[in-house]
């Protein structure tokens, strides 16, 4: 049984208080991962943050965190478990982070709609997700601490966050994603965006160009892979390139598009080789 819900308070993080939320207690599921109940003003009805940790902690460390996007609404998994995936192939030890994953209300597009107050993903997890996160594991409570893996929408999500949020996230790695997309409706987003003044602000190749200046040092951005959406990694790929965007790339293999279909390995190790 899940124990009472305590409230959240907020740690160390620059990011704008949050609204009231509560988060339970800890349970641990049958592959290991601490699993907690959030309830948040900023979602319809109870979400959930899944953490797992390395086997090992040390005394005194700070881990880098990576956030394992979700790209199904709760814990709906046609696509797989991302964390899963991680315990899989062990990468939560050999590379000494601790992998959260969130769950959304509603198919997460990573975006706040514009008028409904419980569709509001991006305020969720950057003013719930992170501050409880930060506080209650041992984790670096710093851009250079926090990285972004996803697909599909999820990919789509890592590289809007980072984008519209640099100052709070180091790396972002997304495979297959629609990176391109130009408009609202498509994949369900127009439920998440509401309008197309709104999705503006989401904008990825837009938010690529009003960015470009300040991602020519370091390799923040990640692309890697494909399963249906090669043509939109490509294009990708050639506006940063045009854009002068420093970013690791890599054109293939096809794989299924699915948690489980070998891609995550890479994409970690891209994401935190040299953190």
């Amino acid at each position: 049984m899940l124990r009472a819900f305590v409230a959240v308070v907020a740690c160390c993080t620059t990011l704008s208080a949050q609204a009231p939320s509560a988060v339970s207690e800890s349970t641990k599921d049958e592959i290991g991962v601490l699993t907690h109940q959030v309830q948040s003003d900023y979602q319809a009805g109870k979400t959930l943050v899944r953490v797992l940790l390395p086997e090992k902690l040390e005394k005194d460390r700070r881990y880098s965190v990576v956030y394992v996007l979700p790209v199904e609404a709760g814990r709906e998994n046609r696509y797989g478990d991302g964390l899963a995936e991680v315990k899989k192939h062990d990468l939560h030890n050999k590379f000494k982070a601790v992998f959260v994953a969130p769950t959304f209300s509603h198919l997460p597009w990573y975006g706040d709609h514009p008028t409904k107050k419980d569709v509001r993903q991006e305020s969720y997890f950057l003013k719930v997700v992170l501050p409880f996160v930060e506080k209650s594991y041992p984790v670096q409570a710093e851009a250079k601490g926090r990285y972004l893996l996803g697909f599909s929408k999820s990919g789509w999500g890592a590289f809007s966050l980072l984008l519209r949020h640099p100052d709070e996230f180091h790396r972002a790695a997304a495979w297959d994603a629609p990176l391109l997309m130009d408009k609202p409706g498509q994949y369900g987003s127009g439920e998440i965006f509401g309008t197309v003044e709104n999705f503006a602000n989401y904008h990825v190749s837009k938010l690529l160009e009003s960015k470009a200046e300040h991602l020519q040092k370091e390799k923040r951005l990640i692309l890697t892979g494909y399963g249906g959406f090669r043509e939109q990694h490509v294009k990708a790929n050639e506006l940063m390139d045009k854009l002068k965007i420093a970013h690791e790339y890599r054109d293939g293999p096809t794989r299924e598009h699915d948690w489980h279909s070998g891609w995550v390995s890479e994409a970690v190790e891209l994401l935190l080789k040299s953190k």
